[in-house]
């Protein structure tokens, strides 16, 4: 520390967090503990009243300000948790707030610092159009601009996490780790950690494509991005701060990078030893938690992870749901080429045996081989390597497409398309009882006589399992297809004249 740098210390132990912000709980979260054999301890800041940390250090940096600044008000831009944080702490001090918003900001995040009592402007189309309009509004209205990150009163309300982390766990702790946005969080925690307990390892974790900490770290001076991802939109910042970087210089021991796979399976992670539901930037830390203890081989160190928010868009939980079980390398993504000819289906499902398929989509498009997109549950990235091989001694090769993204995001919702040349087509949809095994058993009853040109089904986790199957059924046998429906015992719908089907798979 030098003269001219703030004594964070005395700043945290002195910091006027209280008043809104609660001394939130250190966690045992006993599930993951066992799984990666290390005692995993989540701080629970997602249980602040405006389910992030933010308040901390946005009422801090509030409540230093003279009266006459108080009763000019202040400003902020942020389409986010920082904008509840300042929005809540000028309600609790009784001031006038300003926040500027860009004009994309989901109706819900108005309505919630609305309800604050803060006074919203919205402005541009991103968070650099509101931003230079909160500061043209200080100039003219004379307000004190409340940055998100890069203040020495906001990294000393942050770093009151640290302190209760400490105060809580009073035996050693390997590494704590948190989420990196624009540094004010991590910045804060390492400011006073490192001063009590230098041993304690610091480390902070962002999402591969808004690495910005990383770079600037890895450059020696501070590196603006070009463009972010949005996912873990919480900490999605293009350029960390002057002061924050100043001390990840410093303090901040190791980066590690996760993807959205590890954010989403770090979400599931949390809500099954706490059944609360993290928002991707909150569940960073945990994410990079996994990598950290994987990666080094850990047993038996303590590690905690800092759930720093849990403002969640709800149309995002059928992605995350969706791609959780490939971020914990328990489902595996495969296109298996089998012939095309009547029988070859049920030699498929024979080679996959009792394991559980979640994903199957097919369409006819070759008269020779047929290309299936199947998603199977495997225990780790080795089964699903030892698959493809098992695979390919049967006839059936596969490419295992579990880190392709564009398979991932997109080719597996257009698995497809129009087959005019299949003739006498019939297409059913069909329900049964969601079990392990359910799809195998379906799969298994389907007679071989009968050519099957469309397969779709996807596991969502409903009571239901649901098919949509074409077969290829002469006029002929018409009768005795109907027999076989009326046997096969699940309940069926005919969509042969459906016209959905004849105009994007007919």
């Amino acid at each position: 520390m030098t003269a001219a740098s703030p004594d964070y210390l005395e700043r945290i132990l002195n910091a006027q967090v209280y008043d809104v912000a609660e001394p939130t709980p250190l966690e045992l979260a006993d599930n993951l503990s066992a799984r990666l054999h290390n005692r995993i301890h989540f701080k629970r800041e997602d249980m602040q009243p405006v389910f992030s940390f933010k308040l901390r250090g946005a009422y801090n940096k509030m409540a230093q300000l003279s009266p006459q600044a108080l009763k000019r008000g202040v400003i902020c831009a942020s389409a986010g948790n920082h904008a509840q944080g300042v929005a809540l702490s000028a309600q609790k001090l009784g001031v006038r707030a300003v926040i500027v918003m860009p004009t994309s900001t989901p109706q819900i995040k108005v309505d919630a610092v609305k309800a604050r009592g803060g006074e919203v402007v919205l402005a541009g189309d991103s968070y650099s159009d509101a931003y230079a309009r909160a500061l043209e509004l200080e100039k003219e209205e004379k307000l004190t601009f409340v940055h998100p990150f890069d203040d020495p009163d906001v990294i000393a309300g942050q770093g009151t996490i640290g302190m209760e982390i400490l105060r809580d766990h009073a035996k050693p702790i390997h590494a704590i780790f948190c989420a990196v946005g624009g540094g004010g969080l991590i910045a804060g925690v390492a400011a006073y950690v490192k001063r009590l307990r230098p041993e304690t390892r610091i480390i902070g974790v962002e999402a591969v494509d808004a690495d910005a900490m990383t770079r600037s770290l890895a450059a020696g001076r501070r590196v603006e991005l070009e463009q972010v991802g949005l996912f873990a939109d919480g900490a999605a910042v293009k350029l960390v701060g002057t002061e924050t970087f100043r001390l990840c210089q410093q303090y901040v021991d190791e980066m590690i990078l996760v993807d959205n796979d590890a954010i989403c399976a770090a979400i599931k992670d949390v809500f099954e030893d706490t059944r609360s539901i993290l928002e991707p930037a909150g569940a960073l830390a945990v994410a990079g938690a996994k990598e950290y203890a994987k990666r080094n081989k850990l047993r038996d160190k303590s590690l905690v992870a800092v759930c720093s928010g849990a403002n969640m868009n709800f149309d995002r939980l059928r992605f995350v749901a969706e791609r959780a079980e490939l971020g914990e390398q328990r489902e595996a993504v495969l296109a298996v080429s089998i012939p095309e000819k009547p029988g070859s289906f049920r030699k498929f499902i024979g080679v996959l045996g009792n394991r559980n398929i979640t994903e199957f989509n097919y369409r006819y498009a070759d008269a020779a081989t047929a290309h299936i997109f199947v998603g199977v549950t495997v225990h780790n990235r080795a089964e699903a390597g030892r698959l493809t091989e098992m695979l390919a001694r049967h006839e059936l090769p596969a490419v295992d497409l579990t880190d392709d993204e564009m398979a991932k995001t997109h080719v597996r919702y257009m698995v497809g398309g129009r087959a005019p040349q299949v003739d006498n087509e019939l297409i059913y949809r069909f329900t049964f009882p969601e079990r392990p095994g359910a799809l195998m058993n379906f799969l298994s009853n389907l007679h071989s006589d009968w050519n099957i040109s469309l397969f779709h089904y996807r596991n969502h986790g409903a009571d239901f399992g649901r098919v949509l199957v074409g077969m290829q059924v002469p006029p002929g046998d018409r009768g005795a297809f109907q027999e076989f429906l009326d046997r096969l015992g699940y309940d069926y719908i005919d969509e042969t004249a459906n016209p959905v089907y004849r105009l994007f798979l007919g």
